[in-house]
């Protein structure tokens, strides 16, 4: 298959506002792709090369993406950049310029498919010594073979950035239709397997049987089942069930760990593999938890060295990303396991189980030691007076709150079911997204600040504004998350800019108090934040995570105005 025909696929994708179109082009493409075809196809239309989970990077950032655009046509950097400035999409640029090439030697020869994705997949494997110019010549040869139309999304998917407006509903349902199989089956599938690539060859080569008979696989995480928010203890009995399971909720970070013999593997909420950031907890596991093969879902904490206290999660979530001085980082921020599920045994999905007996095949397997791997603290009970003792309690240690849990749930992966809610203090919190920011004046010159903060509505895959903020963002890193801080993420993600505004990939989640919310014609949701203030950095959240617009308008029913 030539590339081009993809990229028409492509334009179709993003000139459609409609989901159900969206889904009716995806869905007639695909139909008739062969296996290898169809498993790149629908990788590439998530602007991704490697499902979530695998560890390779194509490791392209603008300035190299633009110098290589550059050498590539023979136009200046120099005027690259001013387009890049105007536009602030790689991709249009490069369409544009080509248009008007320089040189001849653009258009050598027709790209098709396995070229390109196998180039993409060379820019990840190149390491070492002298990477830069080998990614830069291998990229320079992209574009250099492309017609403008190609360039523009060879780029995009480049730098992350494909703008076709296709997310997990639109292609679960176009997997769906292609195939003639059922939209809760194909779920089920990218639920345990979290790769649409594979689930759509298995929906293609053996229909629903195939995609009801998918089990967890030990090295692909799943995705790990979300809680919704309550007021209070009432209200989660009220939700979920008399006698419930309260656990403390930590302010830590999800950790999902995948134990097959003497191979340990470390998986984030979002699904990334975090595996050599945290050799301390591989060697834990291998010396504490009693199975050959297992699933466990856990919170990891941060300990306090000098006090022994538990730290906040913004202490460790640089652990998270590190990728260097591994073992300095190990000694300087040390962490505690807290295993609360009890995913697969030996090689039994338990899925089905009812959560009491989870739990208690959890407690078999694991030895338990003070400071390193300790099970989730846990009380059963229908005494609400009891329930806010141990939620006290629990706020007392320096954790978020509580989670109350229904004892006979089943485990049921990325879905907010009702099996479990938390509790948290009655000072409300949201999870949002930043999509754009201003360049600072004065003092703040320099930096990105007066973040636009947006929740999601999941039906349409859609960002909403819903505020601005830059209230208890810091002035210098060492008082907290500063604007350096935020200007360092969110500037690679800049994707158009207009003056002192920019508009940004939505990748970087926050949690935010505020005074109250309010209607507003001003935003997308018609909701406004009043007075939002930074609580912390969510590194461990997926944009499709954050809380949604039906959340929003829930809270404002509410809450209590002042009179």
């Amino acid at each position: 298959m030539q590339y081009s025909k993809l990229v028409e696929i492509y334009s179709k994708l993003e000139e459609t506002g409609s989901s159900l179109k969206k889904t009716e082009i995806l869905a007639d493409f695909i139909f008739g792709l062969e296996k290898e075809d169809l498993k790149k196809i629908i990788l590439l239309i998530q602007g991704k090369v490697f499902p979530d989970w695998d560890k390779r990077e194509l490791g392209i950032g603008v300035k190299l993406a633009l110098k290589a655009l550059s050498s590539s046509t023979g136009t200046s950097i120099k005027d690259i950049e001013k387009e890049w400035s105007k536009i602030g999409d790689v991709g249009e640029i490069a369409e544009k310029i080509i248009k008007n090439r320089k040189q001849k030697t653009l258009f050598s020869k027709t790209n098709s498919l396995l070229e390109v994705y196998s180039k993409l997949e060379k820019l990840a494997s190149t390491e070492g010594q002298g990477a830069v110019d080998r990614k830069m010549r291998i990229l320079k040869e992209l574009i250099s073979n492309s017609k403008p139309n190609e360039a523009k999304y060879i780029l995009r998917t480049c730098l992350s950035d494909l703008r076709v407006g296709v997310g997990a509903g639109v292609l679960r349902d176009a997997i769906s239709k292609a195939f003639d199989v059922e939209k809760k089956n194909v779920q089920h599938a990218y639920d345990l397997l979290s790769d649409f690539s594979e689930v759509a060859v298995i929906a293609k080569e053996k229909s629903n049987s195939g995609l009801e008979k998918v089990r967890l696989q030990l090295g692909k995480p799943i995705r790990v089942m979300l809680f919704q928010k309550v007021s209070g203890i009432p209200e989660a009995f009220e939700r979920v069930g008399k006698p419930a399971a309260i656990e403390y909720k930590y302010d830590g970070f999800r950790l999902q760990i995948h134990k097959n013999k003497d191979k340990v593997q470390l998986f984030t909420r979002r699904q990334e593999d975090v595996t050599n950031q945290f050799p301390d907890i591989v060697e834990r596991v291998k010396k504490t938890v009693n199975a050959e093969k297992c699933i466990i879902d856990s919170e990891v904490i941060g300990l306090d060295k000098k006090t022994g206290n538990w730290l906040p999660f913004q202490n460790i979530s640089q652990r998270i990303k590190r990728k260097y001085k591994i073992k300095e980082m190990v000694k300087k921020i040390p962490v505690i396991i807290a295993p609360f599920d009890l995913i697969s045994l030996e090689g039994n999905d338990l899925l089905e189980t009812e959560f009491s007996k989870r739990r208690k095949k959890l407690k078999k397997i694991i030895k338990s030691k003070k400071n390193k791997i300790e099970i989730a603290k846990q009380i059963i009970t229908s005494n609400e007076k009891q329930a806010k003792k141990f939620y006290k309690e629990s706020l007392e240690k320096g954790n978020e709150g509580v989670m109350v849990k229904n004892l006979e749930a089943k485990y049921k992966p990325g879905s907010r079911v009702g099996y479990g809610v938390k509790v948290k203090p009655e000072t409300e919190t949201l999870e949002v997204v930043i999509i754009g920011a201003e360049w600072g004046t004065g003092k703040r010159a320099g930096w990105l600040t007066s973040y636009t903060l947006a929740c999601v509505e999941p039906e349409k895959e859609e960002f909403l504004t819903i505020g601005k903020m830059s209230t208890g963002v810091k002035e210098k890193s060492e008082e907290g998350i500063s604007y350096a801080d935020f200007t360092k993420l969110l500037k690679p993600l800049i994707i158009k800019k207009s003056g002192k505004s920019v508009k940004v990939k939505p990748q970087v989640i926050v949690e935010v108090g505020y005074e109250e919310i309010q209607k507003s014609p001003s935003y997308k949701s018609g909701y406004a934040l009043r007075f939002p203030r930074l609580i912390k950095l969510r590194e461990d959240r997926k944009p499709e995570e954050i809380d949604t617009l039906d959340t929003v308008k829930n809270l404002y029913k509410k809450q209590r105005y002042r009179t």
